[in-house]
């Protein structure tokens, strides 16, 4: 009797201590996801914050084997993203690298698990439980819009497809549920809504957005329902003035690139949720996509699109890359003129604007989360277009993204302190510089980076004290001390 009291005590212990250390030190140990209590941001339910950065993996489960999508996650992970956006169905069915396919008995799924072998969704399990050990959410996009829009899946359909995701993975801590998938809102809406009321009703433990088509947002069609947590948007693929003929064009000509004025018109819809832009430009696509002889999107874009996107109120931002985000390799033909022989995704992982998309994370988790607020006050003269500034501020420190590297005139007085503290990050490593301290008040300033180059100004009041991301590395004896009013 003895020895087994002392067995089950050990059997227990064990089962603890494995459930900790699987825990410990990953995002959901702070507590499921939630909305910040100022409906601006996202947030654990200890408080903990949390910066969505996110990646589209949008093939992730129909390319990629076992031992690939245990590197990738790896590496995802080490490059700092917490999020990896996936298409669950690309097709009806869909069919993975091993040739498993989803609908073995249609939109049935009751005896999913009783055919032998491993099959499509074995693997999809494997998957979310390799994010699960590298602190990443799967942002689950449960079938592409297109599917839907051509009648692959009625109402009745996705109830019970609703029911079976719900069922399968409502105890998964790195779930969050995507509605939608490039598609307008109002196009078979009521399939929307029925999978995502369906989905709520089965798990209302994890958040729920919708991803829209490009140049749109879900607060278009879905702000107020229940079911919808925070806004995502897609601020699309096209380069200033590049209508390319389209007359259904939901934005004005010229502002194209314009990604900061999707969060504006996102936070006015009531009541107010967080949102982030889930699909901006990819690095290295051409320039509205379908010519192969446009300029490709390069690491300067996407840090464009992130920052402008984060300074204006978003609550994280997710990257994307023509290679990876369709896992292409030799002998896959890609779209959008990838080329698996030149560039296979393992390769493009290495490309500069995914590895500088941490710096912006490391730096917004630096100062005081749930205060920041944008704030255009403090740009005075403030440009168009590529020249346009975006500043953001806490009570005591401010952030502006300059992407041209032009003169600009701030407003310090826009946060407290009689005395102000600058520096400035260069957004491609990192690497801070300090600038010098300067009285309260409206200053004029000259470009510290290299000409042309973006940067982005931190301004905190003196008598504050943060561990910017790399002071570690930098003293102010040792860092660049020019005059900018020179």
């Amino acid at each position: 009797m003895t020895h087994h009291i002392i067995t089950s005590l050990i059997t227990a212990l064990t089962l603890i201590l494995t459930i900790f250390e699987s825990s410990a030190g990953k995002p959901w140990h702070h507590g499921p996801l939630g909305v910040s209590q100022n409906q601006r941001f996202l947030s654990h339910s200890d408080g903990e914050p949390f910066f969505w950065l996110g990646d589209t993996g949008w093939l992730l489960p129909e390319r990629l084997d076992r031992d690939e999508a245990a590197y990738y996650l790896k590496r995802t992970a080490q490059d700092g993203f917490n999020v990896v956006q996936i298409q669950v169905l690309n097709a009806v069915p869909s069919f993975n690298v091993y040739g498993a396919q989803s609908h073995l008995d249609g939109w049935n799924f009751s005896a999913i698990d009783s055919v032998p072998g491993y099959g499509y969704w074995d693997h999809l399990d494997y998957i979310i439980d390799q994010a699960e050990k590298e602190g990443i959410y799967i942002g689950m996009v449960c079938i592409w819009g297109g599917l839907v829009k051509a009648g692959h899946m009625d109402l009745k359909q996705a109830e019970a497809y609703g029911r079976f995701l719900a069922d399968r993975y409502g105890d998964r801590p790195n779930i969050v549920w995507i509605i939608g998938g490039d598609i307008e809102g109002n196009i078979k809406q009521e399939v929307w809504e029925k999978l995502a009321t369906t989905i709520r009703t089965h798990d209302s433990n994890h958040l729920m957005t919708f991803h829209p088509r490009g140049r749109t947002t879900s607060a278009r069609w879905f702000n107020s329902r229940p079911w919808l947590d925070f806004n995502m948007f897609q601020s699309g693929h096209r380069r200033y003035g590049q209508r390319m003929g389209n007359k259904d064009y939901p934005i004005p000509d010229g502002t194209e690139e314009d990604s900061w004025m999707y969060v504006d018109s996102a936070t006015r819809v009531l009541p107010m949720k967080p949102v982030l832009d889930g699909e901006p430009s990819y690095e290295d696509i051409p320039q509205g996509l379908h010519d192969p002889l446009e300029p490709k999107w390069t690491d300067k874009d996407m840090r464009r699109y992130a920052y402008w996107s984060v300074f204006a109120g978003s609550c994280g931002h997710t990257y994307g890359h023509n290679s990876i985000m369709q896992f292409i390799r030799p002998g896959i033909e890609g779209a959008y003129f990838a080329d698996g022989d030149s560039k296979p995704w393992w390769k493009a992982l290495d490309d500069p604007g995914r590895g500088q998309m941490k710096y912006l994370k490391e730096l917004i988790l630096t100062f005081p989360y749930y205060e920041r607020v944008p704030d255009s006050l403090i740009l005075k003269n403030n440009g168009i277009k590529y020249n346009r500034l975006l500043a953001t501020r806490g009570a005591d420190y401010l952030l502006v993204y300059n992407h041209t590297g032009r003169p600009m005139t701030l407003d310090l007085s826009r946060i407290s302190g009689n005395e102000k503290t600058l520096w400035w990050m260069d957004p491609k490593n990192g690497e801070l510089h300090y600038l010098g301290n300067y009285p309260d008040g409206i200053i004029d300033l000259s470009s510290p980076a290299s000409e042309g180059d973006d940067f982005v100004l931190i301004a905190t009041d003196s008598k504050a004290s943060y561990l910017l991301p790399s002071m570690t590395s930098l003293s102010k004896t040792q860092t660049d001390t020019r005059d900018l009013n020179e």
